[in-house]
């Protein structure tokens, strides 16, 4: 059994998730015993149940139809991406400008591989972060993990 691109996947229920108001953060597609295909999704007022429902009765039949399995069972997930998911897109940057953020570094600056900052800026290829009053930009090839600080009241 082979999944067809994730690319593939993601054209087959663009118009779908373009009229939901529902973006598409990842596909995971992997063959295992169990195989699965996992739609990682979002929208601007957040996700619920009810929207991950809505979003897998509407694209099985389109997913069945593209065949996107060489006709091979396999399970569809579709799921929040979670409080403390990881920034991957250009979006995920822009719309957490001024927020507070974690970092974790592949390799330590300073003796640190971990910050708590404020994003304060993105490039494409760079972040600029802002700890105090000091400010310093990063390149993302640093980063292991960006995501926004979850604060449990």
């Amino acid at each position: 059994m082979k999944f067809k691109s994730v690319d593939e996947i993601r054209s087959a229920v663009a118009a779908i998730a373009d009229e939901m108001g529902i973006e598409i953060v990842e596909i995971e597609a992997k063959v295992t015993k169990n195989p699965y295909v996992t739609f990682y999704i979002d929208t601007d007022d957040g996700v619920d149940l009810d929207t991950c429902e809505k979003f897998h009765n509407a694209i099985d039949p389109v997913l069945d139809e593209a065949d996107i399995s060489g006709g091979a069972a396999y399970t569809l997930n579709v799921s929040s991406p979670g409080l403390d998911r990881p920034f991957k897109t250009d979006r995920d940057f822009e719309r957490h400008l001024g927020c507070d953020v974690e970092v974790k570094l592949y390799a330590p600056i300073k003796g640190k591989k971990f910050f708590e900052c404020t994003l304060v800026g993105y490039d494409g290829k760079n972040v600029t972060l802002k700890d105090g009053e000091n400010e310093f930009v990063l390149p993302l090839s640093r980063i292991a993990k960006i995501n926004e600080t979850v604060v449990f009241d």
